[in-house]
């Protein structure tokens, strides 16, 4: 008797063991909280545990797109005089068989639970997870004027030092007039504000 218990207090804590580290493998790699975070979090697991992560951003990536280019199909994501039955229907009717099981499962959660109008949010937060998991790490750099080559070159030689070691560095350049000269980097989100303009600001506040 006190064997048959041992081996089934055994066979108990691998399993419990096992789930556990199945649960860990498919864990987001990033705490994000908020209602488009409960819904990003919960289709990153799904989709981690269908094998279908870079696909389900895909096409989620697709669907922002339509959102925000579509005036039509915005409407139909915003519009509260659609019943949610109706709504689940239509985009099941868009998608099934079009998209991942994931992705139209989400999608048809989101109608019956009349949040259709958060999937660019969710998406954005999605995204957000799978630039964690691909251990990449934005910069922006932000001048007055237009970087050459050899001068967006140096900047990043120069970041490199804020970044971790082995990260994927996605650097982005945008034109900014207003900031009158020198640079504002944004690196995830830490911001630095070398600009002429902030400088100038500095000297107007040390005055008053």
């Amino acid at each position: 008797m006190l064997a048959n218990t041992s081996i089934l207090r055994k066979v108990a804590t691998t399993a419990i063991r096992r789930s556990m580290a199945t649960e860990a493998a498919h864990r987001p790699p990033l705490d994000l909280y908020g209602l488009n975070a409960r819904y990003a979090n919960a289709t990153y697991i799904a989709a981690s545990k269908s094998n279908s992560l870079d696909q389900v951003e895909s096409e989620l990536l697709a669907i922002k797109n339509s959102a925000e280019s579509s005036a039509n199909f915005a409407s139909f994501l915003e519009n509260p005089l659609i019943s949610r039955e109706d709504k689940t229907k239509s985009v099941e009717d868009m998608l099934k068989g079009k998209t991942s099981q994931v992705t139209l499962n989400l999608m048809t959660t989101l109608a019956g639970n009349a949040r259709l109008n958060s999937i660019v949010g969710i998406t954005d937060s999605y995204i957000q997870l799978m630039k964690a998991k691909r251990g990449e790490v934005e910069a922006t750099i932000i001048s007055a004027e237009p970087l050459n080559k050899t001068q967006t070159a140096a900047v990043q030689e120069a970041m490199k030092s804020q970044f971790p070691e082995g990260a994927k560095v996605v650097l982005k350049t945008e034109v900014n007039p207003s900031i009158l000269g020198g640079l504002q980097i944004q690196i995830g989100d830490k911001f630095l504000d070398l600009s002429v303009g902030n400088q100038i600001d500095s000297i107007g506040r040390t005055v008053v």
